[in-house]
């Protein structure tokens, strides 16, 4: 709860305040920034650096990266086109528009992390154990 309300002041509020253009959504200590080119998203990255070593914080080196939203509008080559963001992967994905036309769209699916924690969950029921007697 601590932690949330630090990060209300440290980077919610300074976003508002220092980049009102870039709309973001956070959850916990994980934060999603969307930004317009890469460019911005370079900037954005090192203000943010320079606000949390203010604060006495460090952005996560392997969580923290630029990816690219890779779709049918965008259809760009980077290294980086995917991210997991609570319990669910965003990636360039096959979609179908109303006419059943199909085309590619950057968009959300269970991830393999939560997919594996789901499994583990049902195996856990022990569904197969069980027998069911039936009298006719």
């Amino acid at each position: 709860m601590l932690a949330n309300l630090f990060l209300h002041y440290a980077f919610d509020r300074w976003m508002q305040r220092e980049h009102p253009d870039v709309p973001f959504e956070r959850y916990a200590d994980d934060a999603i920034c969307h930004c317009r080119s890469e460019a911005q998203a370079l900037k954005l990255r090192q203000a943010l650096e320079q606000r949390f070593a203010e604060c006495r914080l460090q952005l996560h080196p392997q969580k923290t990266k630029v990816i690219y939203c890779n779709d049918a509008n965008r259809p760009g080559k980077y290294l980086e086109r995917c991210f997991d963001f609570l319990g669910y992967t965003f990636r360039p994905r096959s979609a179908q528009n109303r006419g059943g036309k199909r085309f590619v769209s950057f968009l959300p699916a269970v991830s393999n992390k939560a997919a594996t924690r789901m499994r583990q969950s049902v195996r856990r029921w022990r569904i197969g154990a069980t027998t069911w007697s039936c009298k006719i």
